[in-house]
């Protein structure tokens, strides 16, 4: 089943297109990594695909109503500003107001999916912990940990993995990979292209606003791809857990 789809996505930054006729469509059991440069119209694609950006073309979540599309789609954007000092587990708790109705209370399933969604981020303990004096890691894995606990088909997370330490990167990554394998899809944009390789069933390369190529990781990852695109040459290789990346220099 589909669970996003884009046509002709563009979206202009004045007269210059930064995101020029994106197509794709992403669906159950995917773990899709969204890759390319910086500046390559990453960020910008996931907001317009949600409606947040001024944009033509098509995307099936945007023309949703707003409380649809909560129960749809959580988003994880890359800024992670947390403002108020609010217990760790009462933040996680927000993920769940897409399925309460006005005034309605948290019940026993979303006391257990708030558990869950702490426990898979490994923050089991700190619940009752003042967001705003964790450090910038453990806020990010906090606000992760939300956005599992809305428990929606879809999940769109923008660099959910910078500055999480290596063992909490792996870690976001297999729990995202688990929700695939159990029929939700996870698109999500990536710097690290040994955790992409590794991890996601499927890549979307972006480059200079355009998506320059879609599909599986090895073939994606080509090196003719990673000289044009990212001007590196770099070692792909079959491992025990999967596919291993390593940049090995810069090209020029």
């Amino acid at each position: 089943m589909t669970l996003l789809s884009l046509g002709d996505l563009t979206v202009f930054r004045g007269e210059c297109p930064v995101v020029d006729r994106a197509t794709l469509s992403v669906g159950e059991g995917e773990l899709v990594g969204l890759i390319g440069p910086n500046g390559a119209g990453k960020t910008t694609l996931l907001r317009a695909a949600l409606g947040l950006l001024p944009h033509k073309g098509e995307s099936s979540l945007a023309r949703l109503a707003p409380a649809e599309r909560a129960r749809r789609v959580a988003w994880l954007p890359q800024s992670r500003e947390i403002a108020w000092p609010v217990a760790v587990r009462t933040l996680v708790m927000l993920g769940r107001v897409p399925h309460l109705a006005g005034g309605q209370r948290p019940g026993p399933e979303d006391e257990t999916a708030v558990t869950e969604a702490l426990a898979a981020m490994d923050l089991a303990g700190f619940g009752d912990r003042p967001a705003t004096e964790l450090s910038g890691g453990e806020q990010a894995r906090v606000l992760i940990a939300r956005a599992l606990a809305q428990e929606t088909p879809l999940i769109l997370a923008d660099e959910p993995t910078a500055g999480l330490d290596p063992g909490h990167q792996i870690g976001a990554l297999r729990r995202f990979a688990t929700l695939a394998r159990e029929g939700r899809c996870v698109l999500v944009s990536l710097h690290d292209l040994g955790l992409a390789a590794r991890h996601c069933t499927r890549l979307i390369l972006m480059h200079r606003g355009r998506i320059e190529a879609d599909g599986p990781p090895r073939e994606v990852l080509s090196p003719e791809r990673l000289a044009t695109v990212f001007g590196i040459r770099a070692h792909l290789s079959e491992g025990p857990d999967g596919l291993v990346f390593q940049p090995l220099e810069v090209i020029g």
